[in-house]
């Protein structure tokens, strides 16, 4: 168990998802009294979102983790006006979260070349100062990164998600028959005959505890803020992590990945979800099926007969339960079909929705005409 733990985290060390800096902006530059000369501005440091760039080069082209600005040019009789400090810029990826060492919230980098100012520079001297300038701001910032993706998988450690992504898309996560093969986050793109492209998330395998940050909890948790939708992938056969712990059904699987997600977030149940029943390869997965079908349908009556520690406050409500097999391809086209067709449902509700906000907005922004009293009778 100990070699275990030390493989997964020189593993997923390679992989870097929140860095601390340190960030300064730069210092103004002196005013010249005698003939009323501003001086400079500091320059500002901002974080900015590149394609291509990970958190991991930040670290190893910036080993001290240091970003200042530069200090803006003092006054002088050459040049009333100092110029302004250089500014320093971070290049981040995108889907990294912003926030300060007491955990403000600064900000979120969605969308390529995306910025987000860090730290301001100092004030260049000027009369009212008494011509002397201002420091610049001083803070340590984290940068967290949250992967993007229209789906993101759950499941329990040798659930067959990574076998599933590689089936579905052009992904090669590592698979094998041992729990804890994803160490890192893994994309993939599934590939429709038009073109159309829909991107897959493998994440590390969940335990029950992650939402306490036992195993790689919160390094999973996280990334799964940002999927438009779930897909929870369960072994038909159930799961049992080791012999030490107990055996989970499908359908306590089921919700005990509920309890996870609604102990870390509870507003992750209200994402779209799908259900993937993996393994149906197997032999006695039928009856298995039927008894799995029988308990989803009746979730509420069944989940009374597991501890309430087991039982999620709300049940998750899945657009679609689908059994497949990764191995032999069973029931794939069918859930490719279906994962397209419930996400193009949510981009019309989505686009619906904004389209109303849009109309009522424009709405209150439009006056309403003031009809004159002069000419009506009292």
């Amino acid at each position: 168990m100990v070699w275990t733990s030390r493989v997964c985290f020189r593993k997923y060390g390679n992989f870097v998802d929140n860095i601390r800096l340190y960030v300064k902006g730069g210092s103004g530059g002196m005013g010249l009294p005698r003939l009323g000369g501003h001086g400079g501005n500091g320059g500002d440091v901002w974080v900015v979102a590149k394609k291509g760039v990970t958190l991991k080069q930040i670290k190893d082209k910036h080993p001290n983790k240091r970003f200042t600005a530069g200090v803006g040019s003092n006054s002088s009789i050459y040049a009333l006006k100092g110029a302004q400090g250089e500014d320093a810029q971070v290049f981040a990826p995108t889907g990294i979260c912003v926030t300060t060492d007491d955990g403000r919230f600064l900000g979120e980098l969605n969308c390529e070349e995306d910025r987000l100012q860090v730290a301001r520079g100092g004030q260049g001297g000027t009369l009212h100062s008494g011509f002397l300038p201002s420091k610049g701001q001083t803070r340590h910032i984290r940068l967290d990164l949250k992967l993007i993706a229209d789906l993101g998988l759950v499941g329990f450690p040798n659930a067959g998600k990574s076998s599933l992504l590689t089936a579905l898309s052009h992904a090669k996560p590592r698979i094998a028959s041992y729990p804890f093969t994803t160490l890192r986050p893994e994309i993939g793109r599934i590939m429709y005959d038009d073109h159309k492209q829909v991107s897959l998330a493998d994440l590390p395998g969940l335990i029950e505890g992650a939402h306490e940050n036992k195993g790689m909890g919160h390094k999973f948790l996280k990334h799964v803020e940002r999927t438009k939708q779930l897909m929870f992938v369960v072994d038909i056969c159930g799961f049992q992590l080791a012999s030490n712990t107990p055996f989970r059904s499908a359908f306590e699987t089921v919700l005990l990945l509920t309890k996870e997600l609604e102990l870390y977030k509870e507003e992750l149940l209200a994402k779209p979800a799908i259900l993937v029943i993996n393994k149906m390869d197997l032999p006695e997965a039928q009856g298995k099926l039927r008894e799995l079908h029988n308990q989803l349908e009746n979730q509420e009556e069944s989940s009374h007969y597991l501890p309430e520690d087991m039982t999620p406050r709300g049940l998750m409500h899945f657009t679609n339960v689908v059994p497949v097999s990764a191995t032999t391809g069973l029931g794939l086209p069918v859930l490719k079909t279906l994962i397209r067709q419930s996400l193009e449902e949510q981009n019309t509700i989505e686009t619906e929705s904004q389209r109303s906000v849009r109309l009522l907005k424009l709405r209150r922004e439009i006056p309403t005409p003031v009809i004159p009293s002069w000419g009506h009778p009292v």
